[in-house]
């Protein structure tokens, strides 16, 4: 008899930091979600340099985005995104728009819509964050996400701080 395998959901994650050479920060946490039991790494972004956003005095980010196949569910994969961002020296205050070491987000679960204590998904800051939004369409363009649409399709915030395509 065949052991059960279940079938692999494609999720998205989105990489920040503006600490410790973030750049080579994002690289580490790339190479780390190969870690995470269950999960392949299909695709990763170039690294965009972007401006802070909460109007705190701090140095710019540098971000990303990374296409995952998995067969863990999303709350599983959200804690072994927090692990990595624990391992990488992240520290959560419960401060909003700080400084981070790094700061990795789960931003789209297959077509799944979840909404509980701890995980929202998609993710809430998509459409407003041009730091997520472009990575995102550079390697996913014709992703439909629940309640968003195609990621081409969504406007980019003309608002948003200055980002730029660095690597």
């Amino acid at each position: 008899m065949s052991g059960f395998r279940p079938y692999w959901t494609p999720a998205y994650v989105g990489l920040g930091s503006n600490l410790d050479r973030p750049a080579v920060q994002i690289d580490a946490a790339f190479a780390m979600l190969a870690e995470i039991p269950d999960t392949r790494p299909v695709l990763r972004s170039s690294l965009y340099r972007s401006a802070p956003l909460g109007g705190i005095e701090q140095p710019e980010f540098v971000n990303a985005a990374a296409a995952l196949l998995t067969q863990l569910d999303a709350r599983a994969l959200l804690d072994g995104l927090q692990q990595i961002e624990r391992r990488r020296g992240r520290e959560r205050d419960g401060k909003r728009w700080g400084p981070r070491v790094i700061d990795l987000d789960l931003l789209a679960f297959g077509r799944q819509v979840i909404d509980t204590p701890g995980i929202r998904v998609p993710h809430p800051g998509i459409a407003q964050r041009n730091f997520v939004l472009l990575p995102l369409c550079e390697i996913a363009p014709d992703l439909d996400i629940p309640g968003l649409g195609r990621v081409s399709a969504i406007n980019v915030n003309e608002s948003e701080p200055r980002i730029a395509r660095v690597a």
